[in-house]
């Protein structure tokens, strides 16, 4: 009898919604790094060929595509670096969080 009466307490209690606000928080996060991953690799790439190689140094139409294209393959790696970080920082601040209680 005193089973029941603590489930039907249990029942009672206020959902746990720190899993809901974890799970926006990562949902956030993952949206955030995909626009830098699309936007900044491509922007980087237009801008350093235009302005970069072809404005400031001078080179050929070829060339330029060249380097860009390396420009914009550094620039994946480094947000790709930052996203694990992040996600690597965020869920170690959960798991702290989460062995607290």
């Amino acid at each position: 009898m005193e089973r029941l009466d603590k489930a039907a307490l249990n029942a009672l209690q206020p959902p746990d919604f720190r899993n809901e606000s974890s799970l926006a928080s990562t949902l956030k996060t993952l949206l955030f790094f995909t626009a830098l991953m699309i936007t900044v690799p491509i922007g980087l790439y237009f801008t350093t060929k235009s302005y970069v190689f072809e404005g400031a140094f001078g080179m050929s139409n070829r060339d330029s595509y060249f380097y860009a294209a390396i420009v914009a393959v550094v620039a994946v790696h480094v947000v790709l670096a930052l996203f694990v970080y992040v996600a690597w920082n965020e869920g170690s601040r959960q798991w702290r969080e989460g062995k607290q209680d």
